[in-house]
């Protein structure tokens, strides 16, 4: 076993001392917030007591050829974030979370995720940051790939603490920290439905609001009475959310999900895909509105069904930042990773997730939004991109958020090509049962790049 400490405060705060791979293990979702399922997460340490900092998390790519490519972008990403905000660290832990696909034993997992722990290492190693432990944690067990004794790091692995009784539990007990079940659970809340009849009633409504919506969110002229009509029915919705008594979040999810109707998720998901509309809904961030708020925007992106998924992008970043604004990070982090699954060039997201995991405090953009709230307009594009974007002041270059995939001629890896102005994503085939489906979702992507008619920046 790998002999060594961490402390988990800056000095002048309370201290937590780890001591090897088990302390280590059992401390990984008071760190993140959450257990990380199917998930590859690396922290940084810095100074000699090991303090920790900087962390990020990635799902575990499907696919080994996608690994080598991964590994080093995130090594790039943590040491280069790092440096922007604490300076370079000293050293690097890295967990690899995923669990055995019939729970059969994680031995399997862990062999087959050693070679991609090694590339993580070795790319850590090419930026002179060493990886001080690198763990495997699968079906209640844990393995060190760093530790070549099996005499205390055997091959069928070490069992995981009971939970709530290690020095770490104590201490997050103490200070009022929780751990909110696992990233799938927390993911779940935000997925659109499953249910074959639910689906297609939610997806028959978007088809049939469609046709009506998109035309007047291109509409120079009609965008104003779209957002006016938009921001009134979600306010209603809201009233209607705030007058039910919290409950659980399954029983709370189903119980917000029977209090809205199709047609009325349709509207606001389809005029929520104007950004000024959207910045304007950006607003409700405070107090007990801001949890009602949440609640609707947990709601909507559960409605995002079908050929509909991409319009998940907005109320999933709406979320992302009540969250934040409340002072729920990790929640905050959850619902600003799966807006940019749903698009990787949602700008907003971009720079609110950076924001966010840069630990900039989100009081500024707070404060943009009351202004424009209190004058009645919508916030200053500009302005908010330069409260968010910690590099603007810096001349740092922004984030740019890809997706990786394996290239057969080994080329370099490069940002996801943005299309022309009225390229098809797909074809729609002769006889589709939905014609609206495809051109609907062109006209609304349309809508949500060009939010002023010129304009071709996405937000």
């Amino acid at each position: 076993m790998n002999k060594h400490h961490e402390s988990t405060g800056r000095a002048g705060e309370q201290q937590i001392t780890l001591r090897g791979p088990a302390e280590l293990a059992d401390a990984l979702p008071y760190l993140m917030g959450f257990y990380p399922n199917d998930s590859v997460v690396m922290v940084a340490l810095h100074g000699g007591q090991g303090r920790f900092g900087g962390r990020l998390r990635l799902g575990i790519p499907q696919s080994p050829g996608e690994w080598g490519p991964v590994a080093d972008q995130l090594a790039d990403c943590l040491v280069s974030g790092s440096e922007r905000r604490e300076g370079r660290p000293d050293a690097i832990v890295i967990f690899l979370c995923q669990d055995s696909p019939d729970g059969s034993g994680g031995r399997m997992a862990m062999e087959r995720l050693r070679p991609f722990a090694q590339r993580l290492r070795t790319a850590c190693g090419a930026l002179d940051v060493p990886v001080l432990e690198a763990l495997c944690i699968s079906d209640g067990r844990y393995w060190s790939y760093c530790c070549p004794d099996t005499r205390c790091c055997p091959d069928q692995g070490n069992p995981l603490a009971m939970p709530g009784t290690t020095v770490m539990a104590a201490a997050a007990a103490y200070a009022g920290v929780h751990v909110r079940g696992t990233l799938r659970d927390m993911e779940a809340r935000l997925q659109p439905w499953r249910t074959p009849a639910a689906v297609t009633a939610q997806g028959e409504a978007l088809d049939r609001a469609a046709p009506a919506l998109i035309p007047r969110l291109l509409d120079e002229r009609a965008r104003g009475e779209v957002a006016a009509e938009t921001l009134r029915l979600a306010r209603t919705l809201m009233d209607r959310i705030e007058e039910t008594q919290p409950a659980p979040p399954p029983l709370a999810d189903a119980g917000d999900d029977q209090l809205i109707g199709s047609d009325e998720a349709a509207a606001v998901i389809l005029g929520l895909q104007d950004r000024e509309t959207r910045d304007r809904a950006a607003a409700w961030m405070e107090g007990a509105e801001a949890q009602a708020a949440l609640r609707l925007w947990r709601t909507l992106a559960r409605r995002c069904v079908g050929p509909y998924g991409e319009h998940a992008a907005a109320p999933l970043t709406l979320a992302g930042w009540v969250s934040w604004s409340t002072g729920d990070e990790p929640g905050a982090r959850v619902a600003l990773a799966l807006a940019l699954r749903a698009d990787p060039g949602y700008t907003f997201a971009q720079l609110l997730h950076r924001a966010c995991n840069e630990g900039l405090d989100p009081e500024a953009l707070r404060r943009c939004l009351r202004e424009a709230a209190d004058e009645g307009t919508s916030p200053d594009v500009r302005a908010v991109e330069a409260v968010m974007d910690p590099a603007t002041d810096r001349g740092a270059t922004p984030l740019r958020v890809r997706r990786v995939r394996p290239l057969p001629d080994g080329g370099r890896w490069r940002g996801r090509a943005h299309r022309r102005p009225g390229a098809e994503r797909v074809k729609a085939s002769p006889g589709a049962p939905r014609p609206w489906a495809s051109a609907a979702g062109r006209r609304s992507r349309e809508a949500r790049r060009y939010g002023r008619r010129g304009s071709r920046a996405r937000r």
